[in-house]
């Protein structure tokens, strides 16, 4: 069970969330010491063939069982760094297969926690201008919130940030048995490339 888990989240992180959010057209912005900064480059190429994994019913833990479904009108923002974007579904289809993961949003990995609730809610989008390259600046004590179809804000703080996550580890995907927001962007568009993670956990009232 154990190791079909990690083979599944293994394919989900090395292909679909870095392959598929390529950056595009840097900010100007020094965030990292040389040796750790990521490298902007070209699109991805279109021919890259990358198969859709699947995670078979049996061997996913509770936290990675189907989620409700997001509604329509949830927002994630990190004010200092000028993200605001809406918030959705991720679709393993179109965003691994087809590497077609949609611009100006970011989106929820399929089978991850729930806004507000316990669990590893893990949301990806573009290093791209205005979306989450300026995620390549946060630095712990960041303010990362969320916003609710109703108005509602959900505030939490980044604990940790991770610029070169090697394609292999999927720690950062696991479910938890803690509420985390988990936020992940490229940092190259090769399939090798490491990802961008930034963890979020919530404000203490």
């Amino acid at each position: 069970m154990r190791r079909m888990l990690g083979v599944a989240l293994g394919v989900l992180g090395a292909l679909a969330l870095a392959a598929s959010l390529a950056p595009s057209t840097p900010i100007a912005q020094a965030p990292l010491a040389a040796a750790d900064a990521p490298v902007a480059t070209q699109p991805i190429p279109t021919d890259i063939a990358t198969p859709a994994p699947t995670l078979a019913p049996d061997a996913a833990p509770a936290g990675l069982a189907a989620a409700t479904a997001l509604p329509d009108g949830w927002r994630v923002s990190v004010p200092r760094l000028g993200i605001d974007l809406p918030l959705r579904d991720g679709d393993l289809a179109r965003d691994i297969a087809d590497q077609a993961t949609p611009v100006n949003a970011a989106f929820r990995l399929p089978g991850s926690a729930s806004p507000g609730t316990a669990g590893n809610l893990y949301v990806y989008a573009h290093a791209r201008t205005g979306m989450f390259l300026s995620l390549w600046s946060a630095r712990p004590g960041d303010i990362v919130q969320l916003a609710s179809p109703g108005g509602a804000i959900l505030t939490y703080v980044v604990t940790e940030v991770a610029p070169r996550v090697a394609v292999t580890d999927i720690r950062y995907l696991l479910p938890t048995s803690e509420e985390r927001l988990t936020l992940q962007t490229s940092t190259g568009p090769h399939i090798g490339d490491p990802r961008f993670v930034v963890v979020a956990m919530p404000q203490r009232r």
